[in-house]
């Protein structure tokens, strides 16, 4: 299967409505009544509505995709004779359309919002030397369950261009030492820029991103920790976790920060595990954690199904 033939899989695969909407605000009655009220005047369909009302911050948390809009807006149209029936079609241009049109009734409930177009996000993958993430993101990409386009893959090591060519994907060697970081990181977003990046995906990318770079990409750059957060830090995690003979092993994904392995959950898996396994062993059960809690992350963020709420993710799956 070629490169292009994957994309359009993928797209296929995901696309269930033109646009999303994703918004936070404060508790407060009428809220859901004005969104559903501003899709219906303007001729949208709304088919899937989710809402988290977190009563300890006094927050609503919601999402909205729906489909259609058009000149079919005859409420409207009624209500306010300077509206001139836009079409409006899954573009960028039309999300600009959106926001502004939205903006008095955001403002009126103090709502921190976006909306988002149907069209697939496209991933910047970094990788080292272990492959078993970069391998199952790249499966799920071509059977067109995973959200998302798989746009490049840049490592610090050569270990694993082949596994990326024989996808049809680029492959772009960045090496890393601690003369040249700076350097690396430059390149790295000019990278993200160059292939249309939306997002940075840490599929096990063994080195530390600088304060700077971590803010640069704040919001648009997933990493996979091989344990659970917090605990088990640092280097080894399955053994120290040996050492202390859980009965569980797991795998975090969540948002990059400044703050090394403290940036906002988004998923964790886990696998029950005994006596009988040792730390190589609780290795290979831990990969299949991390790349099953790294490409439901992906997938989740790039259907915008994850919101921030302080340092923790409300996601809607």
């Amino acid at each position: 299967m070629t490169a292009e033939t994957a994309a359009a899989r993928s797209a296929r695969g995901t696309r269930t409505a033109d646009f999303v909407l994703t918004l936070a605000c404060p508790e407060r009655p009428g809220i859901v009544r004005a969104v559903t009220g501003f899709l219906a005047d303007r001729g949208f369909d709304i088919v899937e509505h989710q809402q988290f009302d977190d009563h300890v911050s006094g927050n609503l948390f919601l999402r909205t995709a729906f489909t259609g809009g058009g000149s079919g807006n005859g409420d409207r149209v009624r209500r306010e004779p300077g509206f001139d029936g836009l079409d409006y079609k899954p573009d960028n241009k039309d999300v600009e359309l959106l926001t502004a049109d939205f903006g008095a009734t955001a403002d009126e409930f103090g709502m921190d919002f976006s909306f988002h177009d149907g069209r697939p996000k496209r991933l910047l993958v970094m990788v080292s030397k272990f492959g078993h993430c970069l391998n199952d993101l790249i499966f799920r990409w071509r059977a067109g369950s995973l959200g998302a386009e798989i746009a490049v893959v840049v490592s610090n090591h050569e270990d694993l261009r082949s596994m990326a060519e024989n996808a049809g994907l680029p492959f772009i060697h960045v090496p890393v030492t601690p003369g040249t970081k700076p350097e690396a990181e430059a390149r790295l977003l000019e990278l993200v820029s160059e292939y249309g990046a939306d997002l940075v995906v840490l599929a096990r990318y063994m080195q530390v991103l600088s304060n700077d770079l971590c803010t640069s990409l704040r919001g648009r750059a997933i990493n996979i920790h091989h344990s659970f957060l917090p605990g088990f830090k640092g280097a080894k995690p399955y053994h120290q976790a040996y050492d202390r003979g859980v009965k569980l092993v797991g795998a975090t994904a969540h948002y990059v920060t400044p703050d090394l392995d403290e940036g906002p959950i988004i998923e964790q898996e886990v696998f029950r595990v005994d006596h009988s396994l040792d730390p190589d062993a609780l290795v290979t059960v831990g990969r299949d954690a991390e790349s099953q809690a790294l490409s439901r992350a992906v997938k989740w963020h790039c259907q915008h199904r994850v919101l921030l709420n302080n340092t923790r993710t409300v996601v809607f799956r």
